[in-house]
């Protein structure tokens, strides 16, 4: 049965159904905090999504970075209290097939977010720091040099979209393309945290880091140790942020995402302590 909360007019004007009855519907992704299908008519498909609490900003993300800096990201059809009709940009995702040609693709596609100007404020500033070490309120540990390393940053390179999530199953491709879906974190910031967790998942899987990061910064045109910096400074804000999630959010939108704790509090402390 298909959710009662569907757009039925724009999705049936993008697959050319004669009615809601007539699509065929797959449930993507079903959390507490968002809903994800893939409706389809035939051969026209599009992906559905409805989103609450840190998955409701996807919309606003669209207006102000996707669209108007022309991001590799899924066309949005339309957009209505808080729900998405977005173009199905394909059926396999560097999660399911995590081939290292895929990982190196994910570098290039990361590459051209990155290499795109943006005009605005930082959404991690230096002082974001100790305000979330705050607010998760498990950490023992000095995180003034997360403190500092990230002021560096802010003084050294320009701000540039960071997708907040950039992750393989965030990642589809087409079977000659690939584009980064699933916006609603995006912020700007100088750091690398798309990076490291693009590379994170990749080493976990058996692959090399190496590549991956060459990729990058090749495709990128950017300072091997300038990215270095960047990819722990990054790392870092990343499990900042996944920490205040999960102790804010998480554990009431996603079963057993409390065990994930400890290891962040571990990953931020060894990163943390690389930092000069």
């Amino acid at each position: 049965m298909l959710p009662a909360w569907l757009p039925s007019v724009p999705v049936l004007r993008a697959t050319e159904a004669p009615s809601v009855d007539a699509l065929s519907g797959e449930l993507l992704r079903q959390w507490g905090s968002s809903e994800v299908w893939r409706l389809s008519y035939g051969l026209r498909s599009v992906i559905v999504k409805r989103g609450t609490d840190a998955q409701s900003g996807e919309g606003t993300a669209y207006e102000r970075y996707v669209i108007p800096l022309g991001l590799p990201a899924p066309e949005l059809i339309a957009s209505a209290d808080g729900v998405l009709v977005l173009a199905d940009v394909g059926r396999v995702t560097l999660e399911q097939e995590p081939s290292a040609d895929g990982f190196l693709a994910a570098a290039d596609v990361l590459a051209a977010i990155r290499r795109t100007p943006v005009e605005g404020t930082s959404g991690f500033p230096p002082e974001h720091v100790k305000e979330l070490a705050g607010r998760i309120g498990r950490i023992f540990f000095d995180v003034g040099p997360l403190t500092e390393a990230l002021a560096a940053l802010h003084r050294d390179v320009a701000l540039r979209v960071v997708h907040g999530d950039f992750v393989p199953k965030n990642l589809v491709t087409n079977g000659t393309r690939w584009t980064a879906v699933d916006w609603p974190l995006v912020y700007l910031a100088p750091h690398l945290s798309d990076l490291y967790t693009l590379v994170r998942d990749a080493v976990a899987l058996g692959h090399d880091r190496e590549p991956i990061v060459a990729r990058y910064v090749e495709s990128a045109g950017a300072d091997p140790f300038l990215v270095d910096r960047q990819v722990t400074v990054g790392g870092a804000c990343f499990c900042l942020r996944a920490l205040d999630f999960v102790v804010t959010e998480g554990v009431r939108t996603i079963p057993g995402s409390e065990d994930w704790i400890d290891p962040l509090l571990a990953e931020l402390e060894g990163l943390v302590e690389q930092l000069p």
